[in-house]
C-alpha cells in the first residue's frame, strides 16, 4: 500500500494494484478511528502489565475496573492484548502467537550462561503509548551487558520493522546466539534466514519458560518507567526523538547496579577501568543469566 502513488498521472490505481497484486477493494478502505475510550483502555492494561507481567486477562480486567474504573468485557481485554502483541508470562501452553506454518527452533539456553558481549543476544516487541494512539518498539539486546544493540518503532507489527531492527544489529556486530519467543515476527523466513545467513544459532523459548527473555522485560519496565510514563508523546515523531535520547542515555550514561555500577556501553565494548576482557569477563561473571537458576549476586 505504501508503494501506490495516487497522484500517479500515466498509472491509474486499478493499474497500479495489479502490478503490486493488491485488492483493488483495499485501494478505497478507510480504517476505522481509534476511539478515545479504546486508546485510554489500552493505555491503562500497559500500565497493568508493565507493573505484572503475569497477570493475565481476568486479572487484567479486574484491575481496570477496580483501580482504573474501567469497566470493560473480558473478551474486550483479550483482543486489546492481542493486538498489543503482549501476553503473561506464565507457565502456560504458548508465550506468543505464532504461526503454526513456520518452523520452530529448538531452545538453546538451558543451563547455559551469557559469558561475554555478543554471546547471546535477545529480541522482543512491545507497546509504547502516544497520546492519541500508540506505537511498537522492537529492540535487541545483548543479554551479558544489557547494551541496546538496536531499536526500531513502527505504527503497526508489520514486518518491515523487526527485519530493520534485526539488519542494523548485525552491522554492528554478530552474536553466537539469538533468542526470542515463539510469535509469528521471530517464526517468520524473513527473519531466521537473516539470522541463518549471518551463521547465528537461533533460539525459541520453550513452552511454559516464564524467565527465557527476562533481561528484554527488565529492560522495557526500565525504559517505560523513566522515560514513557513520564512524557506525553503528542506523535510518533516526537516518540522517536525522545527515544533516541534515552537509549542513549541507557546505553551510555546510566550506570546499572547489576553491572557492578559500570554503564552497559562500557561493559559492551570492554573499556571498563582499563582491565583486559578476560579479567572483566571475570568480574562481571557474577551477573550472568542463568535462565535454570535463580539470580544471586555474590
Amino acid at each position: 500500500m505504501a508503494l501506490l502513488e495516487r497522484e500517479h498521472l500515466e498509472l491509474p490505481l486499478t493499474t497500479q494494484a495489479a502490478l503490486l497484486d493488491l485488492n483493488r477493494s483495499s485501494l478505497y478502505y478507510v480504517p476505522r478511528p481509534v476511539t478515545p475510550e479504546e486508546i485510554a483502555i489500552k493505555h491503562a492494561i500497559d500500565e497493568i502489565y508493565t507493573a505484572y507481567p503475569f497477570y493475565g486477562s481476568r486479572r487484567i480486567r479486574v484491575e481496570l475496573r477496580e483501580s482504573h474504573k474501567l469497566v470493560v468485557a473480558r473478551e474486550t481485554v483479550q483482543r486489546y492484548m492481542r493486538e498489543m502483541g503482549i501476553t503473561a508470562i506464565y507457565p502456560g501452553p504458548n508465550l506468543s502467537r505464532r504461526n503454526s506454518e513456520h518452523k520452530i527452533y529448538p531452545y538453546l539456553l538451558r543451563n547455559v550462561t551469557a559469558a561475554y558481549p555478543n554471546h547471546v543476544w535477545g529480541i522482543d516487541i512491545t507497546y509504547i503509548r502516544l497520546r492519541s494512539g500508540w506505537l511498537y518498539l522492537v529492540a535487541v539486546i545483548d543479554w551479558f551487558s544489557r547494551y541496546v544493540v538496536s531499536w526500531e518503532l513502527d505504527q503497526t507489527l508489520a514486518m518491515p520493522f523487526v527485519v530493520t531492527a534485526v539488519e542494523r544489529a548485525l552491522a554492528q556486530a554478530t552474536p553466537v546466539i539469538w533468542n526470542s519467543d515463539q510469535g509469528s515476527h521471530f517464526t517468520s523466513p524473513q527473519y531466521t534466514q537473516l539470522l541463518l545467513d549471518a551463521g547465528v544459532q537461533i533460539s525459541m523459548d520453550g513452552k511454559g519458560r516464564a524467565r527465557d527473555n527476562i533481561f528484554t522485560e527488565r529492560l522495557w519496565r526500565t525504559v517505560k518507567y523513566e522515560e514513557v510514563y513520564l512524557k506525553d508523546y503528542a506523535n510518533p515523531k516526537e516518540a522517536r526523538h525522545s527515544l533516541t535520547a534515552y537509549f542513549n542515555f541507557y546505553n551510555h550514561c546510566r550506570r546499572h547496579q547489576a553491572l557492578d555500577y559500570r554503564t552497559p556501553a562500557s561493559v559492551y565494548a570492554g573499556l571498563a577501568a582499563g582491565k583486559s576482557d578476560a579479567a572483566q569477563a571475570g568480574d562481571l561473571a557474577w551477573v550472568s543469566f542463568q535462565p535454570d537458576a535463580p539470580l544471586t549476586a555474590r
